[in-house]
């Protein structure tokens, strides 16, 4: 998506070994009209895989989501970090590690939202080394739902996730793929 990637070049910043800032539009502030064109394009590449649900982790990829959801006329479900109190019944979870937060932790989905008769697209903002997006594998497949594929903003390709995924069979589209990047520098796959 060319107008994703000139906006990552214009705005984005690397802060470190691995880490892209692109706050100003995607995960701090959002830009909701730019949000709805990557979530339609999102929705336009899964468009014939029929989708009954998307599938996230909260925080930062619900925005992102939920433009695909609308595009796709499909409810959105995201795993929380923290089982709720509200979470009585049953619930699937994956343990999960961030990078970007240096921490685990336990996401998990009541089983309500997710059937053995869905077909889920799984969203997210970034796919680095690929943790959030294994642990949603994992729910999406202790649910018996069959898995679309992955729809995510940015790929970092250099930090592997994405080969990890493809090994195991899932369908990874990505609407930037970023090679390398060093300050003041991204080179895009």
């Amino acid at each position: 998506m060319q107008a994703l990637k000139e906006r990552i070049l214009k705005e984005g910043q690397v802060v470190g070994p691995g880490i892209l800032k692109v706050d100003s539009f995607l995960n701090h502030q959002i830009d909701p009209a730019f949000t709805m064109l990557m979530g339609q394009e999102l929705a336009r590449r899964f468009a014939t895989a029929g989708v009954t649900r998307v599938l996230t982790v909260e925080a930062s990829g619900i925005a992102v989501a939920m433009a695909v959801g609308l595009a796709l006329g499909v409810p959105v479900v995201f795993a929380k970090k923290k089982k709720a109190s509200t979470q009585q019944q049953g619930v699937y979870s994956a343990q999960v590690y961030s990078f970007t937060r240096q921490e685990a932790v336990e996401i998990c989905v009541t089983v309500n939202y997710l059937t053995p008769r869905d077909t889920v697209l799984i969203v997210d903002d970034f796919l680095a080394h690929g943790e959030a997006l294994s642990g949603l594998v994992s729910i999406v497949r202790q649910s018996g739902a069959r898995l679309a594929g992955a729809g995510v903003v940015i790929e970092k390709r250099f930090q592997r996730g994405a080969e990890k995924l493809r090994q195991e069979g899932v369908r990874v589209e990505a609407l930037a793929a970023i090679e390398s990047m060093e300050p003041g520098r991204v080179i895009f796959a």
